[in-house]
């Protein structure tokens, strides 16, 4: 059975209390241009949410890309996480991409592998 690669709505992290409530109270760390923000919650699943800052990239078509790579490199690699569901009950994670050059998918995607597996691993030490 193929397995469906699905970013739907109930993924999203858009709620400004949530995301508010991340900046101020989540914990961080960088892997290389990207910055991690995370933090466990009582709703169930997992809501992410990326952005980019307006200084490193001034048209808005060029944040739109960048945020649009993020999406789709975590998208297709977001079943690393899933074991991270059975021990917590639910996260938020927000990625900013920090770097002032345009990303390439290729150079993205085994970045963001590595930040999941990490991020996979600080949970489970967290939960046990």
């Amino acid at each position: 059975m193929m397995v469906r690669h699905t970013f739907g709505k109930a993924e999203r992290l858009k709620s400004r209390k949530s995301i508010d409530a991340l900046f101020k109270e989540g914990q961080r760390f960088n892997m290389g241009s990207i910055r991690v923000l995370y933090r466990p919650v009582a709703q169930s699943g997992i809501r992410v949410g990326v952005g980019v800052s307006a200084r490193q990239f001034k048209l808005a078509v060029e944040r739109n890309r960048v945020k649009r790579l993020l999406r789709e490199s975590y998208r297709l690699q977001k079943q690393i996480l899933a074991p991270v569901v059975e021990h917590c009950k639910g996260l938020d994670v927000f990625f900013i991409y920090t770097a002032p050059a345009m990303p390439v998918y290729s150079a993205l995607a085994p970045q963001m592998e590595k930040i999941l597996t990490k991020l996979n691993t600080i949970l489970a030490k967290e939960s046990n």
